[in-house]
């Protein structure tokens, strides 16, 4: 242990008058502490909401769409798969039709989003068979007694309490394929459906817009002939969609295809999160900020309580540089034991609530129960390493001061 850092453990207790230079000493300790646990809490929640969200949005579509131009369509997108075997992440593939759509019930009508579907091949791509509230992902004919079969359709769980309709019961959507503006009494394609599930994926605006039906239903709904959109893919490591993006579209020749991936859609609601969470940032560091400048108060007022001890040190042989470290020191062993102590309570308050669940929401709005949590690694090492950045900041102002003590004229007058 080198005579510098000694000096600075004993100078962190004044032994004068009633160490009122120790307790601000305290004070700037537990700033920083208070503010280490905030940051590292507030992080924690806002990226198990990011979590939670990107997991759900991205579970509810894919990670990559392939599609063509002008909307095109896309024909024969079985001779795509096989064209695009042999791409490295691709896990899972399915064609896809979207388009919009009047849906239909005995009480009210609303404009909804249509989703069509290959079931089989839907489900490896996306969580819609998890989604699922109620019901099943068959989308062929459903038969109700006594009553004529229909092919089923899936909607929203928000969707089907607007209209009122129960499983199995019917619904008609209608398009604007086919409709023609100077004809009178042309109204579009209309189609009838059995409603065959609900589901519920947690997002209002796709619970209370979006349903499903099959691929067949839709060609014919909106006179697309054999064709489809687009194909959708599912990565074994979404964040290497952009790449796996630039290499379908590589083996499809480019122009018509172009993709869209799930970054491309969803950026600027992640770059919002991304905005909040720095804005909490800001504003919990002014905690520590404050606990800084109660760490320059206290190392001014060591200077003025040991222009003695400085004034012999320097005497004795000490240089301008070793006084600078002894008030480094002090302010380091501040930030030290505040991030520190602060890590550890965030640590711990994060861990009660993954397994207490201490703060709950209401699953009505949120779906999920309770504040969700997800810590990581190097979240606590940047916010403990900036508590000590700006600890060892604070000292730089009193270390010069220090230093530039004259200890003739301090030891003068004692």
């Amino acid at each position: 242990m080198s005579y510098e850092f000694f000096i600075a453990k004993r100078y962190l207790r004044s032994k004068r008058q009633v160490k009122f230079i120790s307790l601000i000493t305290y004070i700037s300790i537990i700033g920083v502490m208070i503010g280490t646990a905030a940051l590292i809490v507030v992080f924690s929640v806002m990226n198990g909401f990011e979590s939670e969200l990107r997991a759900r949005i991205i579970g509810f579509d894919s990670h990559i769409k392939l599609r063509a131009f002008h909307d095109r369509g896309v024909e024969n997108y079985r001779e795509v798969l096989d064209k695009l075997k042999g791409i490295p992440h691709i896990a899972a593939a399915a064609p896809y039709i979207l388009d919009k759509a009047m849906i239909i019930s005995r009480e009210r009508k609303e404009g909804v989003q249509i989703k069509a579907i290959d079931p089989e091949l839907e489900v490896k791509v996306t969580d819609l068979a998890q989604n699922l509230k109620s019901g099943t992902v068959n989308l062929g004919l459903i038969e109700r007694e006594g009553e004529r079969a229909f092919p089923g359709i899936i909607i929203g769980y928000s969707l089907a309490d607007r209209l009122n309709v129960k499983l199995g019961e019917r619904v008609q959507l209608l398009s604007a394929a086919g409709f023609d503006a100077g004809s009178i009494g042309s109204m579009g394609t209309v189609r009838t459906f059995r409603v065959a599930g609900y589901f519920q994926s947690g997002i209002y605006e796709y619970d209370d817009n979006v349903a499903f039906i099959s691929i067949p239903e839709a060609q014919t709904l909106f006179e697309l002939d054999n064709k489809v959109n687009g194909v959708q893919f599912k990565l074994t490591d979404m964040e290497a969609a952009p790449a796996v993006a630039d290499l379908i579209e590589q083996r499809m020749g480019g122009y018509p295809y172009t993709t869209v991936t799930w970054l491309d859609t969803n950026r600027t609601l992640f770059a919002w999160m991304q905005f909040q969470k720095w804005i909490a940032v800001i504003v919990l560091s002014l905690i520590i900020i404050v606990a800084a400048f109660n760490i320059v108060s206290t190392l001014i007022m060591i200077v003025l309580e040991k222009g003695k001890e400085i004034g012999i040190l320097k005497s004795l042989g000490a240089t301008k540089e070793s006084v600078m470290r002894i008030f480094i020191y002090q302010g380091g062993v501040a930030g030290v034991i505040g991030g520190a102590l602060g890590a550890l309570i965030g640590y711990a308050l994060c861990q009660a609530q993954i397994k207490f669940q201490l703060f709950k929401l209401p699953p009505d709005v949120y779906i999920i129960n309770a504040l969700p949590i997800l810590m990581k690694t190097l979240d606590f090492i940047l916010i403990a390493g900036a508590a000590l950045v700006l600890a060892l900041l604070a000292t730089i102002y009193p270390a010069y001061r220090a230093a530039k003590l004259d200890p003739v004229q301090i030891i003068r007058y004692e």
